[in-house]
């Protein structure tokens, strides 16, 4: 049994916030590479337009390759019904729909405010009864931007709380909370998750996904840990961004984070040699993109195993 779950998101946060197309035998060989290193949970595309996000186009064919993989959580993301359609049509084990807390980013992102997007979790909701249990994703809804908006800046707690408790009540099976800029400290990541889980409960509330923007992400993922927080999303390489929030550099990096938490003790089944090598796949296929983090470039301390 592992302590935390670390869930990989570059397929999807990271290739949809960069310029050039991953050809797709190399996103296929990412997805492996990191399954066989002990990643259990990959978040490997979202069904939006590809008109909007054309990095996204061969979403269908990437979950098709995934659900190959007997233990891999297949994840997808998606921006309203008609995406959460094409989710279940894939077999993608869980959809994940980004709420913003702030209306501005929400509308800027999704077209949608905040009462169309609940409506729009509640169709989504009503679509997954409809299916045969064995069938039915598992739905988690995002609330992003939940500690700073690039738009509207500071955001008061208030209006997650009420938000949270308004995707549940529209039939999410759980809540995230998503430092969407990176505007997080830990001090605020405590006090935010352990205002929402007193609320709607310590099981409606176990992910975290951050942004590393002003260098607070794994300090900020440690005191989540210490609240409570289970899951953590990251980013092989620190890949990724958010298109609709300007300054907002990659995610948290998922070599560092595994680093971290098993040089803690804590379990998360990840071989740390076999994920560090998973770096030279991207290296290939996105030449000369930035990445990111320490522990690739330098190893284990001297004598140090995990």
């Amino acid at each position: 049994m592992n302590d935390i779950n670390v869930c990989e998101v570059g397929p999807r946060d990271g290739l949809q916030s960069i310029d050039r197309m991953m050809p797709l035998e190399a996103t296929l060989a990412w997805i492996k590479a990191e399954f066989e290193a002990g990643v259990k949970e990959i978040e490997v595309g979202s069904f939006v337009s590809p008109k909007m996000l054309p990095q996204m186009s061969h979403t269908a064919e990437v979950v098709k390759f995934a659900k190959t993989l007997t233990g891999l959580e297949v994840c997808v993301l998606v921006p309203n019904l008609k995406g959460a359609e094409m989710a279940i049509s894939s077999g993608a084990h869980k959809i994940g729909l980004p709420l913003s807390v702030s209306e501005e980013h929400s509308i800027l992102n999704l077209n949608r405010n905040h009462e169309k997007v609940l409506s729009e979790i509640k169709s989504i909701a009503e679509l997954i009864k409809t299916l045969p249990k064995d069938d039915q994703p598992y739905f988690e809804v995002n609330l992003s931007t939940a500690f700073g908006c690039s738009i509207a800046g500071q955001i008061d707690l208030s209006i997650i709380l009420k938000l949270g408790e308004a995707a549940l009540q529209a039939g999410a099976d759980e809540l995230g909370l998503s430092d969407t800029t990176g505007s997080a400290n830990p001090a605020d990541i405590k006090k935010r998750v352990k205002a929402l889980r007193s609320v709607v409960g310590a099981n409606k509330l176990r992910t975290l996904h951050l942004h590393n923007t002003r260098g607070l992400g794994l300090a900020n993922a440690l005191a989540g840990i210490e609240e409570g927080i289970t899951t953590l999303d990251a980013s092989l390489c620190g890949l990724g961004g958010c298109p609709t929030a300007p300054g907002a550099s990659g995610n948290i990096v998922t070599e560092d984070l595994v680093y971290m938490l098993e040089s803690m003790g804590l379990k998360t089944g990840i071989n740390i040699d076999q994920l560090l090598k998973v770096k030279n796949i991207l290296i290939e296929a996105l030449p000369g993109e930035p990445l990111y983090g320490f522990i690739s470039n330098v190893g284990l301390a001297k004598g140090q195993i995990l």
